[in-house]
Formats: structure tokens, C-alpha cells, sequence
């Protein structure tokens, strides 16, 4: 069983910065994959980002070149770096761990989610 805490929402001017954090904790989750999804209000749950336990990364088209995956597996954690915020990307930002390692685009494959971290983005 794995626990995935996040932490680093909040909020934050349009143009701002914010760092996500995931923590895992009840196994080490090395050769986990680990995704960010978010879900804003009224809107379906998408994907953000994802890296693979071999640290392959994919991001959503809407994030690429504002957002980084990072992983520090000596800490359990995982990191979303979101630079350039958009008021669109206001949600609730959830992580979420796949044991086979994947690092899929969709929620399908993640069997252990977080409660979610909430960032608002003001314009």
C-alpha cells in the first residue's frame, strides 16, 4: 500500500510560480511511475505530467514549457515546478502512483491517488 501526500498549493498572481510536492509513504516507490492530474471546478480531471521509474516524462500539451517533472527517489517525492501560471490553471492538482511504472496520460492505470493540493492562479 502506498500513501501519496501532496503539499505547495496555493495561491498565486497570474505570471507566479509554485513548487508541488508529493510524498510517498508505506513503500519505497522508485520503480513507480508518478502522474499530476487536476481538476478544476465544473471540468473533468486531466492530465498534467507523468514520469516513469525509468524517469521518461510526458506533460500536456497546455503545460509543456511552463511545468517540469522531477523526482527525488532518496526522499520519496515527487515535484511539479509550474512557472508561468495561467488563471486556466486554477484546480485542484492530485498525484497519483502506478506500480507497473508507465508513467501513463491516463488516470486508468494509477491504483494510489492523493487528496489533491488546491492552486489558484489570480489574473
Amino acid at each position: 500500500q502506498v500513501q501519496l501526500v501532496e503539499s505547495g498549493g496555493g495561491l498565486v498572481q497570474a505570471g507566479g510560480s509554485l513548487r508541488l510536492s508529493c510524498v510517498a509513504s508505506g513503500r519505497t516507490f522508485s520503480t513507480y511511475a508518478v502522474g499530476w492530474f487536476r481538476q478544476a471546478p465544473g471540468k473533468e480531471r486531466e492530465f498534467v505530467a507523468a514520469i516513469s521509474w525509468g524517469d521518461s516524462i510526458g506533460y500536456a500539451d497546455s503545460v509543456k514549457g511552463r511545468f517540469t517533472i522531477s523526482r527525488d527517489n532518496a526522499k520519496n517525492t515527487v515535484y511539479l515546478q509550474m512557472n508561468s501560471l495561467k488563471p486556466e490553471d486554477t484546480a485542484v492538482y492530485y498525484c497519483a502512483a502506478d506500480r507497473r511504472g508507465g508513467g501513463s496520460k491516463y488516470a486508468g492505470p494509477y491504483e494510489y491517488w492523493g487528496q489533491g493540493t488546491q492552486v489558484t492562479v489570480s489574473s
